[in-house]
């Protein structure tokens, strides 16, 4: 019988030498990973090797700043082009073959944990300690938990996937394995998430102090923030009640998305996001200013250097935002930044025109105020004199999150240099560089440091937020909306994300399909760019709408005209991209051909 690769590498590891790395940004648990092991048995004597498993086990989480070249959701939505890359996801050329990436890593991260449960209890240096047995039950709630995590990230991507069962096999396993059905998966992950949440701490501590040098390790208010996720993407309309999906089955006619809708599971998602509220461990982060506008720009600005220890619930230790090449900042900084800066990640004109004007209407309401004709006088500390009228008085998230054409430099910039101009013989334009140049005429600026200096490398390191309270606020109020339209929950915090933005609070009286536009739209824009709208877009069966396209032609600015900041002919909506039509198999994306080569109970997802 032939072996998956999932599954050779459990035998590799009984057998051979394994030479790990890891990055962090700081010294701790996280920072280690197995050195020169050679069998188990060594490995689950030794209490240093079986704690470095583990921190393999947790190497394997993903970094949403980590783009172009590894995270990419955001370059696969109408948030983003990458400059230097085609993504198959874009181009219609996404197919069984060459996909193996996030499928093999997952499932290697899931056998590591798996052979973690089964050998740490053999561990006799740890359970001779005073706390011993306390201690292996709480790494073995860690791993239990990454396990039922790096599930859920496969079913985000793949749909409903194969689960391996509780005790790793080996060579006379049979892997021959069918796909379990997307309740099955998400029964599984909430049941497994259940039995870690049991024995992994409210808090990491050291002489009952919370210690920093633990970031990033799992606790009780994870596990709930994740269960919180899983249950929202089960009550969704492409898990919930999909009848167009009906011909994903198995080969025995199983069905593999349940064809009957059920309300209920909004309700779970609901009891679960309010379960993490109402843990009262966190806060919105929020800075003081006499100025609203400059308080409400600060607050999300400054987020996610400042705001982590407040408002970050789930988070990675080390990311590459900051890692001085090939990370978010240096991809998006512009190029009259000091030092060298890529200038690439192109933010599409359908993003920049979904954020509101400052008094909360969108660019098309009626009393918006929004123009683009003319030319602005100065806002020190947002954009110089001579930008568009089409930037001005927008709301604070805008400036935060996008570096535009007269906006001030995000980083440390060249001397002299007081704002970017990506108009075609600008600074940054076209004119200036064969390829680093947006192709829509604005850059990203959201988690980027105004202290960054490429030219010294002066970075700020921080850990990232993979969930924060704001996300738990809008699932909360968007599970809400769908079961209970109408109750005063909805506003309260969906008012509260809102607020902090700087916008004013919506009133009540809101019909249900009304509420359900304004969350999916405070969705776009509080967490843009942290790698949500691609599944977002997909689990709300949005994709195909005009509103909402995710193919076909992406607007921005003419990069081709303009020699001064106010040349006229730059700000023209022009086709930047032009992407592949949407079809129904970019739903998910295809099990490698390996896969299905090798296990043949397989299917692949109809379409591929």
């Amino acid at each position: 019988m032939k072996i998956s690769f999932i599954k050779k590498i459990s035998v590799i590891c009984l057998i051979s030498i394994l030479l790990f790395t890891a990055s962090g940004c700081r010294k701790g648990f996280l920072d280690t990973v197995p050195d020169n092991i050679t069998t188990l048995q060594n490995v689950f004597a030794s209490r240093v090797m079986s704690e470095q498993w583990l921190a393999r086990v947790y190497n394997a989480m993903p970094d949403m700043w980590l783009t172009p070249y590894t995270t990419q959701w955001g370059g696969m939505t109408d948030e983003l082009d990458y400059t230097w890359i085609s993504l198959p996801m874009n181009n219609g050329a996404l197919v069984p073959d060459g996909t193996a990436g996030y499928w093999n890593s997952y499932y290697q991260a899931i056998r590591y944990a798996g052979v973690f449960l089964q050998n740490i209890d053999k561990n006799q240096e740890i359970l001779n300690l005073n706390n011993g047995a306390q201690l292996i039950q709480q790494y073995k709630g860690e791993a239990r938990f990454l396990r039922a995590y790096y599930y859920f990230q496969l079913m985000k991507i793949y749909g409903p996937v194969v689960l391996m069962g509780e005790i790793p096999g080996d060579v006379t396993t049979d892997y021959q394995l069918p796909r379990n059905t997307w309740s099955e998966c998400v029964e599984y992950v909430i049941s497994e998430m259940e039995k870690s949440k049991q024995d992994v701490p409210d808090v990491h501590t050291v002489n009952g102090s919370s210690d920093l040098t633990q970031v990033g390790r799992i606790t009780k208010g994870i596990v709930m923030a994740v269960q919180s996720q899983v249950l929202l993407y089960d009550a969704s309309p492409l898990y919930n009640g999909n009848t167009e999906l009906s011909d994903f089955k198995n080969m025995d006619g199983k069905q593999l998305i349940a064809q009957t809708y059920d309300i209920n599971k909004w309700k779970k998602a609901a009891d679960a996001a309010k379960a993490v509220i109402n843990l009262n461990k966190w806060q919105l982060y929020k800075e003081a200013n006499a100025d609203p506008f400059r308080a409400a720009f600060l607050s999300v600005k400054n987020l996610y250097w400042n705001g982590w220890q407040t408002e970050g619930i789930f988070l990675r230790p080390s990311t590459a935002v900051n890692d001085g090449g090939a990370g978010w900042s240096r991809h998006c900084a512009p190029r009259n930044s000091n030092g060298t800066a890529w200038n690439g990640m192109g933010v599409f004109q359908e993003l920049v025109d979904g954020y509101r004007m400052a008094n909360g209407k969108g660019i098309s309401e009626s009393g918006s105020g929004y123009t683009e004709t003319g030319f602005a006088v100065a806002r020190a500390g947002y954009y110089v004199a001579s930008t568009s009228n089409m930037y001005v008085n927008r709301e604070p998230r805008f400036y935060a999150d996008i570096t535009f054409s007269g906006s001030e430099v995000p980083v440390v910039p060249v001397a002299g240099q007081t704002f970017v101009g990506f108009f075609f013989t600008g600074n940054s334009g076209k004119q200036g560089a064969a390829r680093d140049w947006p192709k829509t005429g604005y850059t990203a600026r959201r988690n980027i440091h105004p202290n960054t200096n490429f030219g010294t490398s002066a970075f700020i390191t921080r850990p990232a937020m993979m969930i924060r309270l704001a996300e738990i606020y809008l699932n909360y109020a968007e599970a809400l909306n769908e079961f209970s339209p109408g109750s005063a929950d909805i506003l309260i915090y969906l008012n509260l994300v809102r607020e902090r933005a700087g916008l004013p609070a919506l009133l009540p009286g809101l019909s249900q399909a009304d509420m359900r536009t304004h969350i999916r739209t405070e969705r776009r824009l509080e967490l843009a760019f942290e790698g949500h709208r691609y599944f977002d877009v997909r689990r709300w069966k949005i994709a195909p709408t005009p509103e909402n396209h995710q193919g076909g032609p992406f607007y921005g600015m003419n990069m081709d005209q303009g020699t001064a900041l106010n040349s006229t002919g730059f700000y023209q909506r022009t086709i930047a991209v032009t992407r592949a039509a949407w079809s129904r198999k970019n739903y998910f994306w295809p099990v490698p051909q390996s896969e299905i080569d090798r296990n043949k109970k397989l299917v692949q997802f109809p379409g591929y």
